[in-house]
């Protein structure tokens, strides 16, 4: 396993290092960084699989430079090495694997690589069942039998629905029963909404039994202090679009269709027709992947003079994401170059409508100081 290490304090980097080669073994430190505005290059050449990040240094904030990391090298995992207490944690759950608290300790680091080699170890997702169910969060809850369509998952209370949600969110952990009922029924007093709890779970099972979805378990500890829901041979689209992702190569002629197709996998934004506070960061996680990707797929086509092939990338990216200026900006010019100045007025129109008129916010000026001299030069 090659790793990387970031961290403003020299001897933090030289304790880390130590730990990781000698004392554990089995990692190889490619490079050290006390600068974090080197990390990004250094990791399209030294190509780790794993950034080891400090949270505060000066420059660029460790939150800041693991969105970056994420967006733009999505096989690199990165883990969190922070002396944040424990109210900044859900922040870290937005791109890292995992975060360990500093002062480093020997057994918490073994575990952080003992994930990291789990994960490595997995199998592709060309490599698993193609025969197994798939639970697709993509858009909204459904799921998909071997050889049939997508169907939606009818649940009896929209709690139940969430509740499913959130654990299948944290599948693999046991979530505490408190965390669920204040999640779900905060102004509850405690009996009452520890009924409601054991109901909803209770109607979840019997809807994953009608679906034919045994393979979804969802048991609780021997004291009943909480609920763990694990997956037996079944797949989620959303690991399997990223890990689809991740195996990409390179940009070229050869596999330019790979590249549309996995991004045609995106259907829309993780459970993004619910609105669950909760899953906002893995929601924001995955739509800045697959906006990084389709950007990267635009940045080919011009660089190829394919200026019509980016035109439909950039219209996808404003199908999904109908806020993001930059897809805007990026048809004006490309219209220009085509010679449809009509269509540079449409999408400069269009931009103003949602921006000011939906979001009462303003235009960057660079989109508007380039359409100000492209009016005056063209007309």
């Amino acid at each position: 396993m090659k790793a990387l290490l970031v961290d403003d304090e020299h001897l933090a980097l030289q304790q880390l290092k130590h730990m990781l080669e000698q004392e554990i073994g089995g990692v190889q430190v490619v490079g050290m960084f006390s600068d974090p505005t080197k990390v990004h290059e250094a990791v399209r050449q030294l190509q780790p699989d794993v950034v080891f990040l400090d949270i505060h240094m000066p420059g660029i904030q460790g939150l800041q430079l693991g969105e970056l990391l994420q967006a733009s090298y999505p096989a690199v995992e990165v883990v969190f090495v922070t002396g944040y207490d424990q109210y900044a944690l859900q922040a870290f759950e937005l791109y890292a694997l995992d975060y360990i608290m500093k002062p480093v300790q020997l057994d918490r680091l073994q575990k952080t690589l003992q994930r990291l080699t789990d994960k490595m170890g997995a199998p592709a997702a060309a490599d698993q069942n193609t025969e197994a169910a798939i639970i697709c969060c993509f858009k909204h809850l459904r799921y998909k039998m071997p050889g049939e369509e997508p169907q939606p998952l009818k649940w009896r209370t929209s709690k139940a629905r969430e509740l499913f949600a959130f654990l299948l969110h944290n599948r693999n952990r046991t979530m505490d029963r408190e965390v669920l009922i204040e999640l779900l029924w905060p102004s509850f007093d405690v009996m009452r909404a520890a009924q409601q709890l054991y109901t909803a779970i209770y109607h979840i099972r019997q809807t994953l039994k009608g679906c034919g979805l045994d393979m979804i378990s969802i048991t609780s500890g021997d004291l009943e202090v909480g609920y763990r829901l694990t997956l037996h041979e079944v797949r989620i689209d959303t690991d399997e679009w990223e890990e689809q992702v991740k195996q990409l190569e390179r940009i070229s002629w050869e596999c330019a269709a790979d590249h549309e197709r996995v991004m045609n996998m995106y259907e829309g934004d993780y459970y993004g027709e619910y609105e669950y506070l909760w899953a906002e960061h893995e929601r924001e996680r995955l739509r800045l992947l697959w906006l990084h990707h389709a950007q990267n797929l635009s940045g080919f086509y011009m660089e190829q003079g394919s200026l019509q092939a980016a035109v439909s990338i950039n219209h996808s990216i404003q199908q999904q994401l109908p806020y993001e200026e930059t897809s805007y900006f990026t048809l004006m010019k490309l219209y220009h170059e085509l010679g449809r100045p009509e269509l540079v007025e449409e999408q400069y129109t269009l931009l103003l409508s949602r921006l000011e008129g939906e979001l009462e916010s303003a235009v960057d000026t660079e989109i508007t100081d380039w359409y100000e001299d492209w009016k005056q030069v063209y007309f």
